[in-house]
């Protein structure tokens, strides 16, 4: 069993008989009345996104998580493919489960496929990708207001990511996978 003070971002939980990740929480103590905790919560069958708030103190069943290591292959539009490198056994996930991730992944690509309760279940990423602009509108001089401005360029997975006007399409450049965000060229 896992307690609201032992939560911790990433964690996985059972609710209800539904699984959730626990993408961020906040211990609340007002002045009058219980503690209690604030939770945002992704389900993991779906990727849905939920608010919800718990009694401090309130136990939930930790749920048993393994992290393997995969090759993405690709993804057919309902499915994404993934083979073990070690067995070379090959298996499918539901692509909108794992959408969010794939955006920041190639094929043939080394990922960690999360696995709850011994069902594939979402991909774990690096904090940051090197990936190439695949295409990008020219950067006007003038089009700032001082010194910054972004325009939006294409990277090598389909992505689309609001970079500075410096950056040319055959540039490589590091994205943070969990915002989305440029970082740098590489």
């Amino acid at each position: 069993m896992i307690s609201t003070n032992q939560f911790k971002n990433g964690n996985h939980i059972d609710v209800e008989g539904t699984v959730f990740k626990i993408l961020e929480f906040q211990h609340v103590k007002p002045g009058k009345g219980g503690a209690f905790v604030r939770t945002k919560l992704r389900r993991a069958s779906d990727g849905a996104v939920i608010d919800r708030t718990f009694r401090a103190g309130e136990k939930f069943r930790a749920v048993r998580t393994e992290a393997r290591k995969m090759q993405f292959l690709y993804a057919d539009g309902t499915e994404a493919h993934f083979m073990d490198t070690g067995s070379y056994e090959q298996m499918a996930v539901p692509e909108e489960t794992v959408a969010d991730a794939l955006r920041w992944t190639r094929p043939s690509d080394e990922v960690d496929v999360l696995f709850i309760d011994d069902r594939p279940s979402d991909l774990q990423l690096p904090a940051s990708v090197e990936l190439e602009v695949t295409q990008a509108d020219p950067g006007l001089r003038g089009d700032t207001v001082s010194g910054g401005g972004t325009k939006p360029a294409t990277v090598e997975t389909g992505a689309t990511v609001a970079v500075p006007l410096f950056v040319d399409v055959g540039d490589r450049i590091k994205i943070q996978t969990a915002t989305g965000e440029y970082m740098s060229r590489v």
